[in-house]
């Protein structure tokens, strides 16, 4: 009983963020009819509200929307590009909120520069060594394997976690101090989505950071499928 209510816990801790990011930006997604453009729409209408030169907004694949520093672009899914919900435009504030950050060069925007490359390095460093485990065990014998390979994959997925944290200063920002303000006083929201969409640019802000946790629950199944 206590093994199972402390993987229980283990369960929610690790993959309960994504849980909710994923309920938070998919109960506020219904399409409202008089809403007057989508999130693409009101992406491009920003950019040229604050004069982004060089900024493009573009359709990107489900579920990968972000700013694109290296390309100066705002990449929505479509979903979020074609959509007339709460979901859809606050998700597109946000991203113009990086591209804000960044054409402004903002020192916050300094902190995705900085961490999120590291973090997806070490994500790619920790799978390739962890793929190499079980080859480097059959040929060499190595004792301890699993226990090494758990070590490393859980470390490796440790600092990716935490280098995304590092990173949550720079969303906050894009969600709160460029976003909503941009929408509560360009009246592009009223008074009563004001809450919904706080929550929605709040789940934005954690995306990053919840998609890192539930790295380490797919790794622990990973781990599971290789004891056997």
């Amino acid at each position: 009983m206590i093994y199972a209510i402390g993987t229980l816990a283990f369960l929610l801790l690790i993959y309960g963020p994504h849980l909710w990011v994923r309920f938070t930006l998919k109960r506020y997604s219904q399409t409202i009819d008089d809403m007057p453009g989508t999130g693409g729409e009101l992406a491009r209408h920003l950019v040229k509200r604050f004069e982004l030169e060089g900024v493009v907004v573009e359709s990107t694949k489900p579920m990968g929307d972000h700013f694109d520093p290296a390309n100066n672009a705002v990449r929505l899914s479509p979903d979020i590009f074609d959509g007339k919900s709460l979901t859809a435009i606050a998700v597109a504030a946000h991203e113009v909120g990086h591209a804000i950050q960044f054409n402004r060069k903002e020192p916050v925007s300094k902190l995705r520069l900085r961490y999120m490359g590291r973090a997806l390095t070490v994500q790619r460093l920790g799978a390739a060594v962890l793929m190499m485990i079980p080859v480097v065990t059959l040929i060499f014998k190595v004792p301890h394997a699993a226990l090494l390979t758990g070590l490393i994959g859980v470390l490796t997925m440790l600092a990716s976690v935490f280098m995304y944290v590092a990173i949550l200063p720079e969303e906050f920002d894009a969600s709160f101090n460029k976003a909503l303000p941009i929408l509560i006083e360009g009246e592009y929201i009223n008074e009563s989505q004001i809450e919904p969409v706080r929550r929605i640019l709040k789940a934005c802000a954690f995306t990053y950071v919840a998609a890192a946790l539930a790295d380490i629950l797919r790794l622990w199944r990973w781990l599971a499928i290789l004891r056997r």
